[in-house]
């Protein structure tokens, strides 16, 4: 098995009991995976969700906020909780975790850009896994209309994976890939297991769904999002099921789990 950077992106239906708090079993599964990859001389990065799912089980809130205000002061709750659980079972196996809290400003602008990538390889190189969140504290929805935010987590990992010129990104999802259909409420629907061209739309007729749980914010069109940007940029895609991350061990060996999107050859690109 050859060195390989891998994005992971775990969304928040993986780590989150709905809103009765986090999910230790989940949790513990991926820490374990990720760390046994990490010391088999792989180079890991997690993106996680969650913040607002572990915020509002911390404050025994019965469903989601929709007030902005309290959106933000439950994933800064939320926030110091996720990070304090990943940092004690990370620790368990022997693995340190650093936090990176995003805006897009951070990605976009150029001097930012830079300082942000020295801070992922410095990391790296230090053996540490950064786990990566969008900073819902201070991105309201206001602003979106400025594109100061990603608004969801997908995305946010594609980007990430772009800006480390990761070899590989994997988002693990309350689904096992991509279908023809939805296959909760269509039972025809067939996994699709390779899509050798995003752009082909005969391949993403599942692109419309919403978010899986009342915790969660993206669904499959944000996940077919980041894969786009990422195949574009020579990276890697695979949608697969975050209830078995030991599969990650059999995707970075060239396995096919869940859909994996083949990414562009340098000429494809834009």
């Amino acid at each position: 098995m050859s060195k390989k950077r891998i994005v992971v992106k775990v969304g928040t239906s993986t780590i989150c009991h709905g809103g009765k708090g986090l999910h230790f079993r989940s949790i513990d599964n991926l820490a374990r995976t990720l760390t046994d990859i990490k010391n088999a001389g792989h180079e890991v990065i997690l993106v996680s969700s969650g913040a607002i799912g572990a915020g509002c089980g911390k404050l025994n809130l019965p469903k989601r906020p929709s007030e902005i205000r309290m959106k933000q002061a439950v994933a800064a709750v939320g926030q110091c909780e996720l990070m304090h659980i990943y940092d004690k079972i990370f620790g368990e196996y022997g693995a340190t975790v650093g936090q990176i809290l995003l805006t897009r400003d951070d990605i976009d602008h150029p001097g930012v850009k830079q300082n942000l990538l020295g801070t992922f390889e410095t990391l790296i190189e230090m053996g540490v896994i950064p786990v990566v969140n969008e900073n819902d504290s201070v991105c309201i929805e206001e602003i979106e209309s400025e594109h100061k935010v990603f608004g969801d987590n997908d995305t946010l990992s594609a980007a990430v994976a772009v800006l480390v010129s990761a070899d590989i990104l994997v988002i693990l999802s309350d689904i096992d890939g991509l279908y023809t259909g939805d296959p909760r409420t269509d039972k025809n629907a067939v996994l699709i297991p390779v899509v050798e061209n995003l752009g082909d739309d005969a391949t993403c007729a599942f692109t419309a769904g919403g978010a899986g749980t009342d915790f969660g914010t993206g669904g499959m069109s944000t996940k077919i999002t980041a894969a786009r940007i990422a195949t574009k940029n020579g990276i890697d895609t695979v949608i697969m099921s975050g209830a078995h991350p030991e599969r990650l061990y059999g995707v970075l060996d060239g396995e096919i789990y869940g859909t994996l999107f083949k990414k562009c050859e340098r000429s494809e690109r834009t």
